[in-house]
């Protein structure tokens, strides 16, 4: 009976380092998830601010395609008022009759 619950300790410690085997394992795994979810975090952050600033980038672009449409609108409208007179009710000089 000695003999047997000798063998048990044996095969209880055996188990154990096996145990704290296993969890060593785990805790090098549960690092290298850490690190790697630090990783691609700063990597998301980095994406997002190159986001933020295509974005503004195309709306810069857009607003300086809508500038030079405006622009070319107002042009034509002045090509416009000097080719048919000027009505409008605001043409010819201030004060004269």
């Amino acid at each position: 009976s000695s003999r047997q619950a000798l063998e048990q300790a044996r095969a209880a410690a055996e188990d154990l380092e096996d145990l704290k085997a296993v969890a060593k394992g785990l805790e090098e795994e549960n690092g290298e998830l850490r690190r790697q979810a630090r990783h691609m975090e700063k990597e998301q952050r980095s994406l997002c601010s190159r986001a933020e600033d295509l974005q503004e980038e195309r709306l810069l672009t857009e607003g300086q395609g809508l500038r030079e449409q405006i622009q070319a609108q107002a042009a034509r409208l002045a090509d416009l008022e000097v080719s048919g007179g000027g009505h409008g009710g605001h043409g010819g000089p201030a004060g004269t009759r």
